[in-house]
């Protein structure tokens, strides 16, 4: 919109970058272009202001398919005023000199009438669609009838418009015909999320077995190296104990061959001492024979008497004298004819000698 500042009896105009501006004077063009900036006298001034720039009009309109199903176009339509002096022409773009604001509405004019153009083309191609059609193919087909129609028809040309771009957002059809037609396929991405889901289960169910499995074997396996470890320590301590029993034997076979020979050495050692002994006694014995016998009795008191422990002092009495020389001069005495040499006759002289 154009900049106006107010000055007695005189105005001045700056306009914008995306302005045209044409300033006519009793019918006749004084001043046209962008960007203008002029002095002018209000009451005889007749001025417009025409946009340059690109402008976006959005479309939104309903429509009927051929199976007289109920769809919502959505649409953008992007248009530019190619010829400002042919638009100012057609349409009213005059402005107040005093507020720089158009006197109408001209951009609402043009935009009625792109839009009825646009409606016919889209309607033109809906109508023969059913409504699978018009969503799938739809947007394409209404974008491409929508462009043919606007870039065709006269009227845009004649008043200086030039359609840049035509795009279609959407193709709706009503909520509860949309909510049916989703139904299928939201039915499809559960199915396929509860096979996902089945699958990851079975999936857990089988490396739960498989774990479990492996478990197992390895029980089984450890059960297995034990039970040949219980073997292999009872093998060992077979075989240990058998060489405990076996060296066990081997000492008590040493020790008792070892003491065999320690028995035989001493029987032999006792038999070459007995031998010995008998052969000096056998000897001893030897030299007493054809002693007189007196003689070996004083001989054996000898050896009697010197065995004996020393006595300080002997009591001799009558009685005893008395048997003593009974004894020696006795028929049993040393004397006598029955006196023999066994033993007897030794001790009881040994005694009475000690008495």
């Amino acid at each position: 919109m154009a900049d106006i500042t107010r000055f007695p009896f005189v105005r001045h105009l700056r306009g914008s970058a995306t302005g045209y501006v044409i300033q006519l004077r009793n019918g006749k063009v004084r001043r046209s272009g962008v960007a203008a900036s002029f002095w002018f006298r209000p009451l005889p001034a007749v001025i417009s202001e025409i946009p340059v720039d690109d402008r976006e009009l959005p479309l939104l309109f309903h429509a009927r398919t051929a199976d007289f199903q109920d769809v919502t176009v959505q649409a953008t339509v992007t248009y530019r005023i190619s010829d400002p002096a042919l638009a100012a022409a057609r349409v009213d773009f005059t402005i107040d000199p005093d507020t720089g604001r158009w006197r109408g509405t001209p951009l609402d004019s043009i935009a009625r009438l792109i839009v009825e153009l646009a409606q016919q083309a889209a309607l033109d191609i809906l109508v023969a669609s059913n409504l699978l059609d018009a969503l799938a193919a739809g947007p394409r087909r209404v974008r491409d009838a929508v462009d043919a129609g606007l870039g065709a028809d006269g009227r845009l040309a004649d008043s200086g418009l030039q359609i840049r771009d035509v795009r279609v957002v959407a193709i709706r059809p009503e909520a509860d015909v949309e909510r049916a037609l989703q139904t299928p396929t939201r039915e499809y991405v559960q199915q396929e999320a509860d096979r996902a889901t089945y699958e990851r289960r079975a999936l857990a169910v089988e490396r739960e077995r498989t774990i479990s499995e492996n478990e197992l074997q390895s029980t089984i396996e450890l059960a297995v190296r034990e039970e040949q470890l219980v073997t292999q320590q009872g093998v060992n301590q077979r075989r240990r104990a058998e060489d405990l029993a076996g060296a066990s034997r081997i000492a008590a076979v040493a020790a008792a061959a070892e003491q065999d020979i320690r028995a035989g050495a001493e029987a032999g050692a006792i038999r070459v001492v007995g031998e010995a002994n008998g052969a000096a006694e056998a000897a001893r014995l030897g030299a007493y024979d054809g002693i007189d016998r007196n003689v070996v009795w004083a001989m054996a008191l000898r050896e009697l008497a010197g065995g004996l422990p020393s006595i300080g002092s002997v009591t001799v009495t009558p009685d005893l004298l008395t048997g003593l020389l009974a004894w020696l001069t006795g028929p049993t005495g040393p004397t006598g004819d029955g006196a023999t040499g066994d033993g007897a006759a030794t001790a009881d002289a040994a005694q009475t000698t000690r008495a």
